[in-house]
């Protein structure tokens, strides 16, 4: 099941940069952002309520599918979307990878528990790889004020999406289910970009052509229906470290995407980024001898529950 999640998200979210570029121009980025989980929250909705599965959540948990909202489904996405505004989209994927690195810092901080060295090995491969995917548009990378913006804008971003990684083990716990949660935090990150739109004046409109719309709907449904879904189970099932390794192979796959569509041409650099990766995938997800698994679990485990209280995914569940 965990490598069905993984090939799913991947190939998901790997078709999604060639999406969001068909929605670039026509409306602000906010507004394209907020349309996508309009569609979204609304067709999730409705599922959940033909196949009976809503289930009630107390007010006291709204703080935790507004805080999933803000950090996963709202203000990650226009801090990465305004950094390509400044530096190549090839430059954000690559600094969109450095996930992996706070998923592990915050596992670390929230959850008590270190990540193991093949995972932190695999990850700085695996983004040393992605680095030489990308390295003519990092060669043409300035040092000047906007590209530092831009830089800082994509890492930022990243560093919010890690956030929302924590904050998804909380809300699922709330929410009594994954898809409760997700459908939440969606609705909740709809109210938070449609309220920037609207104190930016951007007038709400919606563009017909079809390109636009046809991007919007892959965007909606299986860039956030299937790949959060994707994504968010496989964070609970192997942890926020090896989960956010999906975020370093989607961008191969996106680069696979451009060769055809677009006249990607692959360098010798480009091949050695892409065995790189292959090489942190393997190192990360590769089988290892029982002793060494014993051991690196017990590497990996918290250190003790916290006092006066539960354990939920490592997070206090007073």
């Amino acid at each position: 099941m965990t490598a069905l999640l993984f090939t799913a998200l991947v190939t998901v979210w790997g078709f999604t940069w060639f999406a969001i570029k068909l929605q670039l121009g026509p409306v602000a980025p906010e507004l394209s952002i907020c349309y996508r989980f309009v569609l979204a929250a609304a067709v999730l909705w409705a599922l959940l309520a033909v196949m009976r599965r809503i289930r009630s959540a107390p007010w006291a948990g709204q703080g935790w599918f507004a805080l999933l909202g803000l950090t996963l489904f709202s203000l990650n996405f226009l801090l990465i979307y305004s950094a390509t505004q400044f530096i190549a989209s090839g430059v954000v994927s690559v600094l969109f990878t450095t996930a992996t690195l706070f998923n592990a810092f915050h596992q670390w901080l929230f959850l008590r528990r270190a990540p193991s060295p093949r995972v932190m090995a695999g990850a700085l491969c695996g983004i040393a790889g992605i680095a030489l995917l990308f390295l003519q548009e990092f060669s043409q990378l300035g040092a000047g004020h906007d590209q530092l913006l831009g830089i800082g804008l994509a890492i930022a971003g990243t560093y919010v999406f890690s956030l929302g990684n924590m904050v998804s083990l909380r809300a699922v716990r709330v929410a009594g289910d994954l898809p409760n949660a997700i459908v939440r935090g969606m609705t909740w990150g709809v109210v938070f970009l449609a309220a920037f739109a609207f104190l930016r004046g951007v007038p709400f409109v919606v563009p017909t052509t079809l390109p636009y719309l046809a991007g919007l709907v892959y965007l909606a449904i299986p860039g956030s229906i299937i790949g959060f879904f994707a994504y968010l189970s496989l964070l609970q099932r192997v942890g926020p470290d090896r989960a956010a390794y999906a975020t370093v192979l989607f961008p191969v796959l996106a680069l696979a995407v451009s060769t055809v569509l677009e006249n990607y041409v692959w360098t010798l650099a480009g091949l050695g980024g892409f065995a790189l990766v292959l090489a942190g995938n393997l190192v990360i997800f590769a089988r290892l001898p029982h002793k060494w698994r014993t051991r690196s679990r017990l590497e990996s485990a918290p250190d003790a529950p916290p006092v006066g209280g539960q354990r939920v995914d490592g997070i206090d569940a007073r």
